[in-house]
C-alpha cells in the first residue's frame, strides 16, 4: 500500500487478481481474515512509477491533460450554473 492515508501503508498484499471495477481500476486480495478485498490500485505500486509524479517532485498537483478536461468540462456547464458561482 502506498496511499498516504490508508491504514495499511506500507503493508505488502499478495495481488489476488486486477480488474475494473465499478469504472475504477481496481486490485483485489485477501486479508488476513481471508475475506476479498478491493482498492484502487492507484493506492498501490502494482503500476510502474508515474513519470509524470516522479519529474514533478510534488511540485505539481495538476498535469495539464488533467486541466483541459476540467476547463472543459467547466466550459460545458449551463450558464444558470455558472451563474450561481461566484
Amino acid at each position: 500500500m502506498t496511499h498516504p492515508f490508508h491504514p495499511r501503508r506500507g503493508t505488502r498484499i499478495q495481488l489476488a487478481t486486477r480488474r475494473i471495477n465499478w469504472g475504477e481500476d481496481r486490485v483485489m486480495f485477501y486479508d488476513e481474515h481471508g475475506q476479498l478485498v478491493s482498492i484502487l490500485a492507484s493506492w498501490t505500486n502494482v503500476d510502474d512509477p508515474d513519470a509524470f509524479a516522479q519529474a514533478a517532485a510534488g511540485r505539481s498537483a495538476f498535469r495539464v491533460d488533467d486541466l483541459r478536461r476540467l476547463r472543459a468540462l467547466v466550459d460545458d456547464l449551463r450558464p444558470e450554473v455558472l451563474s450561481r458561482v461566484k
